[in-house]
C-alpha cells in the first residue's frame, strides 16, 4: 500500500485510465491530497510562489503498482493501464529508490518500524524484469 501512495509523488504522466483502488489506498491518496491542499493554503497566505503542489500528485499508477507489489505478472499490470511498459518499469525503479530514502531517514531519526516497512516494500517491488540487470541478454 505504502508503494503505491508513494507513486502519486513519483509518477509524472497523464494517463486516460482511471485506477481502481482498494478503500484504503482511496483513503490514503484522499489524506495525502489533504495535506497537499493544507500546505498550498498556508503557501498562498504567506505569499510563497510556488506550484500548485496538489497538481504534482498523479496517482495514475497506484493500481498498477499496487498489483506489482502484490505478485502480479509484469504482462497483467500493463493491461491496467494505457501508460507505456519504460515507463511503468522506470516508476517502479524510482519507488525502489524513495523507498530508500524514506528508510534510511527512518533510521536516522530512529523509526524502527517506519524502517522494516520500507524494507519490506523494497523487497516485494524488486523483482522479475523490473530488476533484471539488462534486458537484452
Amino acid at each position: 500500500e505504502v508503494v503505491a501512495l508513494l507513486s502519486g509523488f513519483v509518477f509524472q504522466e497523464k494517463t486516460e485510465v482511471e485506477p481502481v483502488l482498494p478503500p484504503k489506498l482511496e483513503e490514503g491518496r484522499d489524506v495525502i491530497l489533504g495535506i497537499a491542499d493544507r500546505v498550498g493554503k498556508v503557501q498562498d497566505f504567506h505569499k510563497v510562489a510556488v506550484p500548485d503542489s496538489r497538481s504534482k500528485l498523479k496517482f495514475g499508477l497506484a493500481e498498477v503498482v499496487y498489483e506489482w507489489a502484490k505478485g502480479m505478472p509484469f504482462e497483467q499490470i500493463t493491461g491496467l493501464t494505457d501508460v507505456a511498459e519504460g515507463t511503468i518499469v522506470r516508476v517502479i525503479t524510482r519507488l525502489d529508490e524513495a523507498c530508500r530514502e524514506v528508510r534510511d531517514a527512518a533510521r536516522v531519526i530512529g523509526d524502527t518500524d517506519l524502517f522494516k516497512k520500507m524494507e519490506e516494500a523494497q523487497t516485494k517491488i524488486k523483482r522479475d524484469i523490473v530488476f533484471a540487470a539488462s534486458l537484452y541478454f
